[in-house]
């Protein structure tokens, strides 16, 4: 059985990317849900019933694990979609990230730059502090950045200026955070622009390395992992599946050039 994963468009497949170099033999279904991006801006409300509707689509499907490769979905709607399937382990890049961050940072002045939509529901510094009580946690929604990595502008001057207005605060003077945690799945397209603001010190916090380790050690766990064999990725996508083939591609060149991806009506 297949590794089930979704988010609203590509940002999600660095979840994939690193699933693939953390378990290789493992085969992969990913749902871009791109008739509906972004999440990051829709009500609690509109990404419950969205997630629900793109964890139904891969459950039926057949698959042994969930991950939620969106930070909003991940903070929204991770109690339902537990609740939904409950035989199914289900994995959200929040809740991983953060746990990663709690352990990352000296100081424990931390910094997540997220959506409007995870900044909004609180669950990162909530599930932070949860495990490190004395930890200070700020939050910048950084909307723009998410459009500049869907665009390939990762390494772009725009998107320096960009992270810059957004960030550069956070990271300068007297009691400067010393951990970024990477809030949205599109912005580890942007580190070296966000490198280039913030210096060479401060930890960056990878949801997608996080999650993926998570999902190593629990499929260990519960006796599921696939051993040997080379694994594969299936794309899917909600709209326009051509133009997600070719974003993927341009993105992830690492996922090959000849991707196909199935159109689904979730």
């Amino acid at each position: 059985m297949n590794i089930g994963i979704f988010d609203s468009g590509v940002g999600g497949l660095t979840v994939a990317s690193a699933l693939r170099r953390r378990l290789p033999a493992e085969t992969l279904t990913y749902l871009g849900d791109t008739a509906r991006l972004p999440y990051g801006t829709k009500s609690p409300e509109t990404v419950v019933r969205y997630a629900l509707q793109a964890a139904d689509y891969l459950a039926a499907g057949g698959i042994k694990m969930l991950v939620v490769a969106c930070n909003t979905a991940s903070a929204h709607a991770l109690p339902a979609l537990v609740a939904r399937h409950p035989g199914l382990p289900v994995l959200g890049v929040v809740e991983a990230g953060a746990a990663a961050a709690a352990r990352a940072s000296a100081s424990g002045r931390i910094v997540v730059a997220a959506t409007e939509g995870t900044c909004r529901s609180g669950r990162f510094p909530a599930t932070i502090t949860a495990l490190r009580p004395t930890a200070e946690v700020s939050q910048v929604a950084c909307p723009l950045l998410v459009a500049v990595a869907e665009e390939g502008l990762g390494d772009s001057p725009i998107a320096e200026a960009m992270a810059r207005s957004y960030l550069a605060d956070r990271f300068a003077g007297h009691g400067a955070a010393d951990c970024l945690v990477l809030g949205c799945t599109h912005f580890p397209l942007l580190v070296p622009a966000i490198r280039r603001v913030i210096g060479p010190r401060p930890v960056l916090v990878d949801c997608a390395e996080a999650v993926a380790e998570q999902a190593a050690a629990l499929l260990a766990e519960r006796g599921l992992a696939r051993q040997g064999g080379a694994g594969g990725l299936a794309l899917i996508a909600t709209d326009s599946p051509e133009r997600f083939r070719r974003m993927a591609a341009r993105l992830f060149p690492g996922l090959g050039s000849n991707l196909a991806v199935t159109l689904a009506d979730l």
